[in-house]
């Protein structure tokens, strides 16, 4: 089996450089322009999404023809009172710069932690693989990207080395281990 992973088109927030988690952002103009101009699957069945509607509405232009299955642990971080805003507003903030500082490890002050952020995130994705069939993918989100890859690639990597543009990500063979999966042979793709 193998697996690939695609990151949503982009959003306003996304043009801003803003923290846009759990913020259901559609597409922009420019991002739906972008998805619109991107290859076309027509003969994909099914496509697993994030809940939030930037990963629907990629998926469907994408892959007009498959089946959207929500994956509903597969949507971004909870970035908190972080949550739309750009690192520069909150250049003075001391719960950023903390945050910041703890190499984005703690909780975002009314929102997620990274490590339960990747641990939800991974779970997901194992389970999900459990009942998948074919070569399966994915339309979800950079930091979702990030956690799978960051925590079943073979050979590891840091959690940053696996950033994906919009449109961008990663397709990798699938290997079931005693201890859970194992991705190798990963190959970066781009939409």
């Amino acid at each position: 089996m193998r697996v690939t992973l695609i990151r949503h088109g982009k959003t306003a927030g996304n043009l801003d450089r803003r923290y846009t988690g759990v913020t259901d952002a559609p597409l922009c103009p420019a991002g739906r322009a972008e998805v619109e101009r991107a290859k076309k699957d027509e003969a994909l069945g099914t496509v697993y999404v994030s809940p939030l509607i930037r990963a629907r509405e990629t998926a469907a232009i994408l892959f007009p023809n498959a089946e959207q299955i929500v994956v509903e642990d597969l949507h971004e971080m909870d970035f908190g009172d972080f949550e739309g805003r750009t690192a520069d507003e909150m250049a003075n903030d001391p719960a950023y710069r903390a945050w910041v500082e703890d190499g984005c490890r703690g909780a975002c002050p009314n929102g997620e932690s990274t490590e339960s952020f990747r641990k939800r995130v991974v779970d997901a994705f194992e389970k999900t693989l459990q009942t998948a069939d074919g070569d399966p993918v994915f339309v979800v989100h950079g930091g979702v990207i990030m956690s799978v890859f960051g925590a079943l690639a073979e050979p590891p990597h840091g959690f940053y080395e696996w950033q994906a543009e919009n449109l961008g990500g990663f397709s990798a063979e699938v290997r079931r281990t005693s201890s859970g999966v194992v991705l190798s042979d990963v190959q970066p793709v781009q939409y």
